[in-house]
């Protein structure tokens, strides 16, 4: 969350930059300097990432399922069709084809240990894995519901929206001459130079960033949900429990100093925050993606493997057993050998 909420801020403001028609007659320049700006810019970056605590903070306050659920079940499938209506735009536009190209046709060669790592640590961080959310949501599924089902659902939507944002993504950037090699950023620079060519580039622009920002709300409350969940039955047994509504004060203030130090940091207001040579919002993506959650979900695959009632597994069906082996020897060794490797140790 420590970095997450730094990028959650970044949605926010371009979506103020956006209603503001900031972004009309800027050319794909224009627009890089404007984002720099904005990341050197630390009171403006704190003031954008302290409203996305707050807001994620205000929907935990109360209901989760009465609150972002039923907002998301309206927004994202809005967000999804809108996906699909820039993806085939990019296809047609100058230059769209070498996007395409260098999406769909990868260099083997260039598949090294290090890419299967952050690889394995994006997929994990995108499905949630490994970082107790689904232990937590899992609390709020209706009896009856159909967990492979859904899980299976989830997978693909996944994967058909990151394969529409990279087809959205990488013909821009051929397009308009930016570096594929640049970044996240990449999102805050070429769809705004995208939408210069589309109809009515505010409103596209406001409406992309706006879907956007309840998108990148809906992980924020599940990662928060996690550690208020922890906060609530961990303090139960104190002198002094904390209430649901406690719990979310503290750990929003909590989270409202890190992210002021990880903002200082990458902007070099701090240059003393550092960790291995890396600003904290770098260090913070790279031990939680790569190391700390696949290492959760190492120890998930053991724990439920190794120490969940045998009962559970007698009788079960051959795919279930399969399950289990995989859980028991193949998750783990898989995960162990590539961190192995990534530590040049094999």
């Amino acid at each position: 969350m420590s970095f997450y909420f730094v990028v959650t801020g970044w949605c926010f403001y371009y979506m103020v930059e956006a209603a503001s028609n900031t972004f009309t007659g800027m050319d794909a320049e224009s627009l890089k300097a404007h984002f720099n700006a904005f990341e050197s810019n630390a009171p403006q970056m704190i003031l954008y990432a302290v409203i996305a605590i707050a807001l994620t903070a205000s929907v935990l306050w109360f209901d989760v399922n009465k609150g972002i659920e039923r907002l998301s079940k309206i927004l994202m499938p809005i967000l999804f069709v809108f996906l699909i209506v820039m993806a085939v735009h990019m296809v047609f536009i100058d230059g769209g084809t070498t996007g395409l190209r260098y999406l769909f046709m990868p260099d083997f060669s260039k598949i090294t240990s290090e890419v299967i790592l952050q690889a394995m640590g994006l997929c994990f961080f995108t499905l949630s894995v490994g970082m107790g959310i689904l232990v937590t949501y899992g609390g709020y599924m209706p009896e009856g519901q159909d967990v492979k089902s859904t899980s299976l659902q989830m997978i693909v939507l996944v994967i058909i929206v990151s394969t529409l944002s990279g087809m959205i993504i990488f013909p821009a950037v051929f397009a308009y001459g930016f570096s594929p090699s640049e970044g996240p950023e990449l999102t805050f620079v070429t769809l705004p130079a995208v939408f210069q060519h589309m109809f009515s580039p505010t409103l596209t622009s406001v409406a992309f960033f706006g879907l956007m920002c309840v998108a990148a709300l809906t992980s924020t409350i599940s990662l928060m949900e996690v550690v208020i969940a922890f906060v609530c039955e961990a303090t139960l047994k104190t002198k002094r429990p904390l209430n649901r509504h406690q719990s979310v004060i503290v750990v929003a203030l909590i989270l409202v100093a890190i992210n002021v130090l990880c903002i200082l940091s990458m902007t070099g207001h701090a240059d003393w925050l550092t960790v291995m040579g890396q600003n904290l919002f770098n260090s913070f993506n790279i031990l939680s993606t790569n190391i700390l959650i696949p290492v959760g979900a190492l120890g998930t695959a053991l724990f439920s493997g190794w120490f969940v009632p045998k009962a559970r597994y007698q009788g079960a069906r051959v795919g279930s057993f399969l399950y289990l082996v995989v859980l028991r020897w193949l998750v783990p060794i898989a995960i162990v050998i590539i961190f192995l490797d990534s530590v040049n140790i094999i």
